[in-house]
């Protein structure tokens, strides 16, 4: 059984459950980021706050990110709303942060 929900719907379900795990712009960037997916894929996705808060993350920075990960990236590309990269997709928000996937 699955159910369409709105980006308050979204919204509200983080702030009862994870209050402090995206900000209101990361929370914005993530939500537009799985409507694109849904609408790309074609596939509906079960919506699950635990598991989407394990499986991305918010950085305010690319420095925030740098300190997370040992990776050499330099910086994330300026004009660009979703990057992928190999099993990483980053996300940016209104605030210049990135809402970061990995797998």
């Amino acid at each position: 059984m699955k159910q369409t929900i709105n980006f308050y719907e979204f919204a509200a379900q983080f702030q009862s459950i994870r209050p402090n795990s995206f900000s209101r712009k990361g929370l914005i960037a993530l939500w537009e980021y799985l409507e694109e997916w849904e609408e790309n894929t074609g596939e509906e996705m079960e919506f699950d706050v635990i598991a989407l808060c394990g499986d991305f993350t918010e950085y305010e920075s690319l420095a925030d990110y740098q300190q997370d990960y040992s990776d050499d990236i330099e910086d994330f590309a300026d004009d660009v709303q979703f990057m992928f990269m190999e099993s990483t997709v980053v996300v940016r928000t209104e605030s210049n942060g990135y809402i970061v996937y990995s797998h």
